[in-house]
């Protein structure tokens, strides 16, 4: 039963005039067994809640606390955070030349549970994960990404998220570029994975349309790199009919 548990949590970035305050103290826990929905306008920070946690270099943690299950994330490597039960979906899954699809996925198995699939099971269960996504098996034999279409690539995630089984899945903006047949069979590949056992989804995304295939149990609304309310799924209902604009437009320190 893993918990993430993200405590006062402050994040800036180098630009051209200094560092930049993005998250401004954001606490947020994730148990397993619950999926999390973060929505937001752009800018919001919500990305950059999902990367600080699983350790891109690019954001610089200047106070608060990320624990999984007590062990201090910030301390880890990224591999380190992988191994720990720590997987994150990118909003924009990046190509990897000259590597192929089947060498990565195996190679990710072997670095997160300490050692290499047996070849012959590995093989089936590749399989069996691309057919759930309705993806070519010849696709395992391509290079990461290069030349997938935006689908290709949010199901490519799908098949690493069910074949590495981590604890807490963060998934940023899984549903981006997704036309309506890919959107449910990553939705559903999302409810498989927390239905195999006890874990955690973390999920961004500005739209409630994936909202109504995985069914938060809570939402939270980011605005200027803090959580300006949280609620249930129905908090995601009035947001579809509202919009963001009481929480951009609210006086400052009026926000929840």
């Amino acid at each position: 039963m893993s918990t993430l548990e993200i405590r006062d949590l402050h994040v800036s970035v180098d630009t051209e005039d200094g560092p930049k305050e993005i998250l401004k103290g954001v606490t947020l826990t994730i148990r397993a067994g619950e999926t999390h929905a973060i929505m937001g306008p752009n800018g919001s920070g919500k990305s950059t809640l999902a990367y600080s946690v699983a350790g891109h270099p690019k954001y610089q943690i200047t106070s608060g606390t990320v624990t999984l299950d007590g062990q201090d994330v910030l301390a880890m490597s990224v591999d380190e955070r992988a191994r720990a039960g720590l997987f994150l979906a990118m909003q924009y899954p990046v190509e990897v030349p000259g590597v192929s699809v089947s060498n990565f996925l195996r190679t990710a198995k072997t670095a997160v549970s300490g050692e290499a699939p047996k070849l012959r099971t590995w093989i089936k269960d590749v399989n069996t994960a691309m057919d759930r996504v309705k993806m070519e098996r010849s696709f395992a034999q391509r290079n990461v990404n290069e030349g997938f279409s935006g689908g290709e690539k949010k199901r490519h995630e799908i098949v690493q998220l069910e074949l590495i089984d981590p604890a807490i899945a963060v998934l940023d903006e899984t549903d981006s570029g997704l036309d309506i047949d890919a959107l449910r069979i990553v939705s559903a590949g999302v409810n498989r994975f927390k239905e195999n056992g006890d874990k955690g989804v973390l999920l961004i995304t500005h739209y409630t349309r994936i909202l109504r295939y995985i069914v938060p149990d809570f939402v939270h609304v980011f605005v200027d790199g803090r959580i300006a309310e949280e609620g249930g799924s129905e908090l995601a209902e009035k947001l579809e009919a509202e919009g963001y604009a009481a929480y951009v437009d609210a006086p400052a320190g009026a926000q929840a």
